[in-house]
This record gives C-alpha cells, structure tokens and sequence, in this order.
C-alpha cells in the first residue's frame, strides 16, 4: 500500500479556471480574486511567509460550503479553510495555490441550552462573541488562546491558552462538529450526550486536524457557570527556576487553579513599558487566578502564597475588582507586541513546546541558557501549569544569521522537549512551521495518519502542506 502523502502540486490552470467559473457562478461577488484580498489570506500572525490562494470564497453556509468543495474536488483543485488569521504555524498558506473558504461571514450562536451547559455555533463565531452572548445568563466559554480567534479555527488547531490548567483545551470542550468532507458530503460527528461509546470518535479526529481533513462548519461546545469568585495575583520571583518550581509544587499539590502563567523577565519588562504596568518588577513573575467559591478562592490562595513563599517569591499583588484583573490579563495577552515593540523593525518568530510538567523546570533552564548563548533578543512565556511554554524570538527578518540562529535553537528546544517525552507544540499546532518534526515525535503513527488523510482525502486537495511531511 502506498503511505506516502499525495505530491504537492499547484492544479491545473485549465481546471482552476473551470472551477473559479462555476465558485462565480454560484457566489458572485463572494469570489474575490483580487491581489489584496488574497493576499490578506495567504498569511497568519506568524512568522511565515505569505502565500497567496488564487481565489477566495466567503461563504455564507454550510450548504454554500458543501457546494464549494463539491466544485474544488471535481476539479482537484486544493482548498484552505479560513477563520481570523490569527494562527502562529503558517496554517492559512496557500502551498499550492487553490482556493480559500473564508468562514467569518459564518457567524451565528445557533442554540444555548443552558440547562444542558452547552451551545452550537456556526464557526466563525470568535470566542469574545460568544462571551458576550453567554454573559446574561451566567454562563462562559473558557478557551482563551488570547488572540479572538474563531471557534471553528480554534477547533481546528486544537486551541488552548490561559484557562486550559483547569479547564482543558478544545479537545476536552467540543462535543460535536458538523464537517463537509472533502467530496462535499456534510457529516456530524456526534449528537449531544456528554458521553457516547458508539462508534469511533470522530469528533477528536478533526479538533486539531487543521483543515486537512474536512472544513468545520459548526460546533457544539461545552458551556461552564460563571464563578462565583474570581481573583488574580501577580507575584516575582528572584529567578526562573523559583517561578516554575512553583508552578509545578501548585499542580502537585492538587490546587485547582485556573490560570498560572510565567513571564521571565524579559517578557515583564516589555510588557512593564508597553502595558504601562506600574509597581511591577522586571524579574521572572507567575500571573495566577483562582475560580470558585469566596471560601474556596481564599483557600487556593493562601495555599500557593505559602508555595511561593517556600520557594523565594516576593508579595502577591491582589486584582480582585474585574477592571483590574482584565488590564492584567491583556498586559498577558499582548505579551506578543510587547516584545515585538523591544526591537524597532523586528518581528517576533514564536514557538511553543510541551513537556510533562515533571520536566518543565528543566526543559526550560535548558532552553533558557542556551537562548541566552545563542546572542538572540527572546522572551519566555508560557502556561506552566500544564507544561506548555513558549518562546518569542526578537529578530530582525532581513538579517539571515539571526534567522538561522533562531531556527537553530528552537530546533534544538523541539528535539529536547520531544527527549522528554514531551511534543513539538503544545498549542500553536503543526501547520507547515513544525511539520518536519512529526516524524520525529511519532514514527511509524505517521503512516497510519496518512492512511486516514487518504482515506478521507483522496486526492490530497484538503490544506495540502500542512501536518504532515510529503
């Protein structure tokens, strides 16, 4: 049997032009092939370079998507879903031209069934979107990957973020998709219950598939109450290993926390200047918040005071009232132009790893002093409390040394995370920047993924260039 990936090729112009016929026939003016807007959705928030599509399709439906991709796979020409735009391993590049489905116009709360905790949406519906929705009636979303990234793209990537120490990631919070496979037939992958044993799991075939498999065009979500209490802390730390050991002594020690995240001190003093964080310090410092009950919350937080306390932390510094802990929380979450913002000019290269969370302190002292021999400008970050960390690097993109020397280390970070037993991307997903690692981290398990992507895919037109190596 051949395992080997369909070749990657551009389609043939005869048949892109048949297939863009018969798109304009049927969208009109929701067939774009102008440059800007291709442009536009040849390119992620990453490092990457742009790689344009020739056309791209706004749909409006999941019928308008079946008959897109119906078109697309009569022809073989490839096809890139599309959400915000917002992911961080080049996974919206048109590798081999074809056509974009931009799913933003996609964008209705379908059903909340609060008694049931559960909603469905349609995938461009961005997570801030349905906060807000969800807001009245006591109820929240709680993937939080920062950026206001699309359900249906965060499903795809198998998003997490901020939250996912207590709350999981995506693949712990879809229930079910609805999928228009790459002939156009329109699959669900699951019905409602919280829990089934019939049949396979499809539904956790396609949450971090990344639009090789099919397009997601619907989403049933796990829905959790607001907390009762909601406080968040800042506290510094001497060095980074003091911060991290805290991290993990949390975790071991079984505190529900739902937020732990790690800045080193690089990080805090790009986001000291660019968020205007008074009283704050430059030194490597956990960001923490604890959901619960008043009686419970104060119970998480004086056991992790007393954690950090141990391990050489400085005063925790309280934010309780919402309008504080959100200006924490965003100081966080532009932890990326922040650093950005150090270097005129420059671009941040990010990357991410995951390791178990016994090897956390090592994997990042390791990656840590051989950043600081390597003479490159980065940051550290990460979602300690699940092992997941990551590093930005601060690079000027016209200068070829600094480039290679930033892919060089975080080569030798993926290879010591994978060592480790750990993975070469906790969250930002494969896309086309980690794919040369799958091998690596899973051997022979590549094979049987190509068997499924040809099974599904026959002809190989679903985001070709992406996951998995040719």
């Amino acid at each position: 049997m051949n395992l080997q990936s369909p070749p990657i090729a551009r389609p043939d112009p005869s048949a892109l032009e048949a297939a863009l016929a018969a798109l304009r026939q049927r969208l009109g003016d929701r067939l774009s092939v102008a440059e800007p807007v291709r442009n536009q959705h040849g390119r992620d928030e990453s490092y990457h370079s742009t790689l344009a599509p020739d056309a791209v399709a706004f749909a409006e439906s999941t019928e308008e998507v079946s008959a897109i991709l119906e078109v697309c796979s009569s022809h073989r020409v490839p096809v890139i879903p599309f959400g915000t735009g917002t992911s961080l391993e080049g996974h919206v590049g048109a590798v081999a031209g074809g056509v974009t489905v931009d799913l933003s116009g996609m964008n209705r709360i379908l059903e909340v069934n609060a008694e049931d905790l559960d909603c469905r949406v349609q995938a461009g519906v961005t997570r801030k979107q349905l906060n807000e929705h969800l807001r009245d009636q006591g109820l929240f979303f709680p993937i939080d990957p920062g950026a206001d990234a699309s359900i249906g793209g965060m499903s795809a990537t198998r998003a997490s973020g901020t939250n996912a120490v207590r709350y999981g990631t995506m693949r712990d919070n879809v229930l079910s998709l609805t999928v228009v496979m790459a002939d156009g037939r329109v699959i669900r992958t699951a019905r409602r219950a919280r829990k089934s044993a019939a049949g396979y799991d499809l539904t956790r075939l396609f949450v971090g598939s990344e639009g090789t498999l099919g397009v997601i065009t619907e989403v049933q979500l796990k829905l959790h109450g607001i907390p009762e209490a909601i406080s968040s802390a800042v506290c510094p730390f001497p060095d980074l290993a003091s911060a991290v050991n805290t991290a993990i002594l949390t975790i071991q020690s079984g505190v529900p926390v739902a937020r732990v995240e790690l800045l080193d001190e690089v990080q805090m003093r790009a986001c000291i200047a660019y968020s205007r964080l008074e009283g704050f310090q430059a030194v490597p410092t956990l960001f923490f918040e604890f959901h619960g009950t008043e009686a419970g919350v104060r119970e998480q937080a004086e056991t992790v005071q007393a954690i950090a306390a141990d391990l050489g932390g400085g005063d925790f510094r309280w934010a309780t009232k919402a309008e504080d802990r959100n200006k924490l929380w965003e100081a966080r979450h532009n932890a990326h132009y922040a650093a950005r913002a150090l270097r005129a000019g420059c671009q941040v290269m990010s990357t991410d790893v995951c390791v178990p969370i016994s090897r956390l302190a090592e994997c990042i002292g390791e990656s840590k002093a051989d950043l600081d021999a390597s003479g490159l400008l980065g940051i550290i970050v990460g979602h300690v409390g699940d092992g997941n960390f990551h590093i930005g690097y601060v690079i000027d993109p016209n200068d070829t040394d600094e480039v290679d020397r930033a892919h060089a280390h975080n080569d030798r970070m993926v290879l010591r995370a994978i060592a480790m037993d750990g993975t070469c991307t906790g969250e930002h997903g494969v896309g086309r920047g980690k794919i040369h690692f799958m091998d690596i981290e899973h051997g022979d398990a590549v094979s049987v993924m190509r068997s499924i992507k040809r099974a599904l895919d026959p002809a190989g037109i679903m985001n070709p260039g992406k996951v998995l190596p040719a």
